[in-house]
């Protein structure tokens, strides 16, 4: 029996537990919330009372859900989640406030409010993950569409180069617009290529496995093997030429990586993942322009202040919020181009200051570090690798996200989950969330108990008259 079962039937399934950080998350949420509204105007926001039960009425259902449907779950993916979607509610309204401000004093017309579309997402996101714990009762039944999972991940990643369909906005053709509404399908090919992967490494790991040439006491993998990575490595070069996404084609690329390690523990699959990664972002420096802009960004920002706007944006308004940031409300994050989707995380690194950044990123450190424990604890290898998978990518989002706003890497244009703009992220971050307490449910759920041997029937001497 696994630490985690036996830790679960001495301690309870951890529903309470749950229950109470959902306030917390609720009282971080509301509490921003008026934060903003005591920063800008030195009084409540005139609609806090609505927005505190909203709020806590759609955290406490999605609390009921899970212990209806997932009784035996990870009881902080959840709060630490709702948390994280609460602050960027309140740095987006935040933004709609500044924005409101500045076209007042240009005399230009306001622009329509962002926080309470982001608010509806947020319950569409929540109850599509309800969603899917229903209907996914069994995680292990997604193993058994490994080539039609792929196929579809690989249909929604291309699907922006359908002429007419797809849209280019900021140099990247990543958007699909139908009837009106944007949406990017990247954001649901990550989880979809996140399963497609698992389900392929469970069923190949032990070929895959099998070392080949030994260099520098490293393993290599066979040549022969190496046919899956070279075809997610074209397709992650196709997604950075023809789209010009770079993060997207780093996200996935990487995640693969990771659970080919996972999958086998050869050290040998790193060196080649590195390898291709270092020959495919030197041929697309040496070969595309956007790529060698970004680049010369990220190594001298100050050099072209018009390619390296934002960045410079980002970079004084991290420096002007310093340790512990204005406050909400007290700085000036409008000033930063994309403020509410990419360089969220440099707003709120304004206003809170590098104290509180890193509070933010300790909560995305939860949800990936819980996500690898359910990894380890859950009792079948797909389980282990979706995990893994779903976890990396919520861990690799947000070093690339945060590491591109300053400066650590080169900036790719992702956004960051649960804070950015978006309902396609938002949405699809939420379905992570669900997939990893439905993995979490079986691995924390107790073995069931073998039936006791039935005892055996007493005989009983009869004397004979």
């Amino acid at each position: 029996m696994s630490a985690q079962t036996t830790s679960t039937r001495r301690g309870g399934t951890g529903r309470w537990t749950e229950f109470v950080l959902v306030l917390v998350a609720v009282a971080i949420a509301v509490g921003s919330f008026a934060a903003v509204g005591l920063g800008t105007d030195s009084e409540l926001p005139p609609r806090l009372a609505a927005y505190a039960v909203g709020f806590a009425g759609v955290g406490i259902a999605a609390h009921l859900v899970v212990r209806w449907r997932a009784p035996y779950a990870d009881p902080v993916l959840l709060p630490a989640a709702l948390a994280l979607n609460g602050i960027g509610l309140a740095m987006i309204y935040r933004l709609d406030v500044a924005n409101v401000t500045q076209a007042e004093l240009n005399g230009v017309p306001v622009p329509s409010p962002q926080a309470s579309g982001q608010l509806v997402w947020s319950i569409v996101g929540l109850l599509l993950m309800g969603g899917v714990l229903w209907l996914v009762r069994d995680h292990r039944v997604l193993a058994r569409y490994t080539y039609l999972t792929f196929l579809v991940g690989v249909f929604l990643l291309l699907l922006p180069l359908v002429p007419g369909l797809g849209v280019e906005i900021n140099g990247a053709r990543i958007w699909v617009s139908v009837l009106g509404q944007s949406f990017q399908p990247g954001e649901a090919a990550k989880v979809v290529m996140v399963v497609a992967f698992s389900s392929y490494l469970v069923a190949h790991r032990e070929a895959l496995a099998l070392a080949g040439r030994r260099v520098l006491r490293v393993d290599l993998p066979r040549g022969k093997d190496l046919g899956p990575i070279l075809l997610v490595w074209v397709l992650a070069l196709a997604i950075l030429v023809f789209e010009r996404d770079l993060g997207a084609a780093v996200l996935f690329f990487g995640v693969f990586v990771v659970l080919l390690f996972v999958a086998t523990e050869r050290v040998g699959w790193l060196v080649v993942g590195a390898a291709l990664a270092a020959v495919g972002g030197w041929a697309s420096y040496v070969l595309f322009d956007h790529v060698q802009t970004r680049v010369s960004v990220w190594l001298q920002p100050f050099d072209d202040p018009d390619s390296g706007y934002q960045v410079i944006q980002s970079l004084y308004g991290l420096a002007y919020g310093g340790l512990i940031g204005t406050g909400l409300g007290r700085g000036q994050p409008n000033l930063i181009p994309f403020a509410e989707s990419d360089f969220i995380a440099a707003a709120l690194g304004e206003e809170l200051g590098l104290t509180g950044l890193m509070v933010v990123i300790l909560l995305f450190g939860v949800i990936v570090a819980r996500g690898l424990r359910i990894a380890i604890g859950v009792r079948d290898p797909f389980g282990t690798l979706l995990a893994t998978g779903l976890a990396s990518v919520v861990g690799l989002q947000v070093f690339v996200v945060v590491g591109g706003v300053t400066t650590l890497i080169p900036l790719t244009g992702l956004t960051t989950p649960f804070l950015s703009l978006g309902g396609s992220s938002l949405v699809m971050n939420w379905v992570i969330v669900a997939l990893l307490l439905r993995v979490s449910d079986a691995g924390r759920r107790p073995a069931p108990t073998p039936p006791q041997p039935l005892a055996e029937a007493q005989t009983q001497a009869v004397r004979l008259r």
